[in-house]
Order: structure tokens, then sequence, then C-alpha cells
């Protein structure tokens, strides 16, 4: 299970409203679409073109490619490099072969 670690208090954000996979979640604004993902316990979000091996988040900082998702139509975005914007709309398992 995906969770936050504790913020200080003066932090603030406004919630973001994205779609994933056809359903609405509120997110924090500054989020990448990955934890995004995370916290909407989407693990999977792409699998393997060869042997269909499903693939999530896992470096969290653009080296590992396995975050490809297709976000307002553009596929094979990687999910930890691209910030949440009010009404993305984020598909998992998309990506282009």
């Amino acid at each position: 299970m995906f969770r936050r670690l504790l913020e200080p208090d003066n932090v603030t954000t406004q919630p973001v409203s994205v779609v994933i996979d056809g359903r609405t979640f509120l997110v924090r604004s500054g989020d990448s679409v990955a934890t995004a993902l995370l916290l909407a316990d989407c693990l999977e979000c792409r699998v393997t073109p060869q042997g269909g091996v499903a693939r999530g988040p896992y470096c969290m900082m653009g080296a590992c490619f396995d975050c490809l998702v297709t976000i307002d139509e553009q596929p094979n975005r990687q999910a930890c490099l691209v910030a949440v914007a009010p009404g993305m709309r984020i598909d998992t398992k998309r990506a282009a072969r």
C-alpha cells in the first residue's frame, strides 16, 4: 500500500480532479501522475509488448520507463515525470507497442 509521508503543517495544496481509467479521483496539485496512480491503487500502468508482463511505477524519476501511460490521448508518457493538471485523463494499459 502506497502512502504519503507526513508533511509539515505549513504546507498547503489544492485538490485536483483527474480521471484514471474512467474513474474520477482527487489528488494534490503538484503530484506526479505516477503518485496519483499509486494513491488510486492502480499498480499496473501497462503490459510489456513481448510477454504481456505487468509494469507499474518503479523508480519514480524517469529512468526505468515502467510507468508509461496515455495522458490526454498522448501515448507513452512517463507518469513519474508529468505533474497532474485539472481534468487530466489518464489511461493505463494503452501504451503503443
